[in-house]
């Protein structure tokens, strides 16, 4: 094996922890001695060992001399557990791959500088594009203090997520259903506009246990809600899987916002825009201080409409299903307020492009997004 082998790896066992790690990056270790991988380990979750803890403990003594591959600089700062640069001198390492330095400028560097002024050899940028994207939300919280957003959108091939009738069962297939399950399974949080929650009166849980896990990781539920028009008997407020959060503004009644807090609902008073809306940027500094680093916008038109218009898009999801609806009065995906003129869209950079079982997922990325990783080396 190469050492781009070993490297993608440790990549792979870091993508097992997605979304259980917040508020730490998911990071995975491989260490090989002698042509053999003697340790493996990836950080599970806060306040539990970092990837090189668990790596080091089933090498053992063989961690002698051994080449170390991890994902993101070892750690140089006594948190909860030792620095991790520290216990890899102790071990007598005899060498560190590390895909991506700290992204926190105030880190950066300084766990590859405890290595070398050990002594002990130091190579940085293997698969670090690879790297970056894996904890391209902590990377975005330690860089703009903001959450990470990414749109989900279920659409047939002309763009729409309903007939004129109204029907939209199904656009996309099991596969496709699937796959946005393990996107639940990997976000902080799950928001949906009101409209979403009376029409489809959704659960908004995860239902798919992922490989090395026994309970599948639970998003915050997130409903905009303006003016506390939820219904009370709500699946989101009444299932109580995981925490819901209702962002609402002055126009909900007190006594509403009252009930919903005693049925143990947080409720986040944002305040209005001009347009008497929800003020989406100060909503997400909002779900920012209440610990959700990374969100999945899915639905409805109108709420994603409202992300685009802002510019407040990081990631794009767009399953495609094998199906054209048709009709001038059809719900197209991406409501709002849309652009006049083309300049105006937002710079798109297409990342894949999947098909499976006739349907189809593109990524895509806001080329201008905040908080991007750039690449720097030492």
């Amino acid at each position: 094996m190469e050492p781009v082998d070993y490297m993608r790896k440790a990549l792979e066992l870091a993508k097992l922890a997605l979304g259980y790690t917040t508020p730490n990056p998911a990071v995975g270790c491989v260490i090989v001695k002698d042509g053999e991988i003697v340790g493996t380990g990836y950080h599970r979750q806060a306040g539990t060992p970092h990837a090189e803890v668990w790596a080091l403990r089933e090498a053992g003594d063989k961690a002698k001399g051994a080449t170390v591959y991890v994902t993101l600089e070892p750690c140089a700062h006594y948190g909860r557990t030792p620095p991790c640069a520290r216990t890899l001198v102790e071990k007598g390492v005899g060498k560190v791959v590390i895909a991506m330095l700290d992204p926190n400028p105030l880190v950066a560097g300084k766990g590859a500088a405890i290595l070398r002024q050990a002594g002990i050899p130091v190579e940085i940028g293997l698969l670090s594009k690879e790297a970056a994207q894996l904890n391209e939300v902590f990377i975005k919280n330690m860089m703009v203090q903001k959450p990470f957003i990414a749109v989900k959108i279920a659409q047939s091939l002309d763009g729409c997520i309903a007939s004129r009738t109204g029907k939209s069962q199904w656009i996309t297939n099991q596969w496709a259903r699937n796959y946005g399950h393990y996107l639940r399974s990997i976000y902080d949080g799950i928001l949906v506009g009101i409209n979403t929650v009376k029409l489809d009166n959704p659960l908004l849980t995860c239902r798919i246990r992922r490989e090395a896990h026994d309970e599948p990781h639970q998003p915050v539920r997130i409903i905009m809600d303006s003016q506390g028009h939820i219904p009370l008997n709500s699946l989101v407020l009444t299932d109580k899987t995981s925490p819901t959060i209702v962002v609402t503004t002055s126009l909900c009644p007190v006594e509403k916002m009252r009930e919903l807090k005693n049925m143990g609902v947080t409720v986040l008073l944002a305040p209005l825009n001009k347009d008497r809306h929800i003020d989406l940027p100060a909503a997400l500094d909002l779900l920012y201080k209440q610990g959700l680093q990374s969100i999945l916008v899915e639905g409805g038109s109108k709420i994603q409409g409202t992300f685009f218009d802002h510019k407040l898009v990081d990631k794009i999801y767009a399953f495609i299903g094998d199906k054209v609806i048709g009709g001038e009065q059809a719900l197209s995906s991406v409501g709002g307020h849309g652009v006049d003129s083309l300049d105006e869209c937002l710079p798109l950079s297409y990342d894949s492009v999947e098909l499976h079982d006739g349907n189809i997922l593109i990524t895509a990325y806001n080329t201008n997004r905040e908080g991007a990783y750039v690449h720097w080396h030492h």
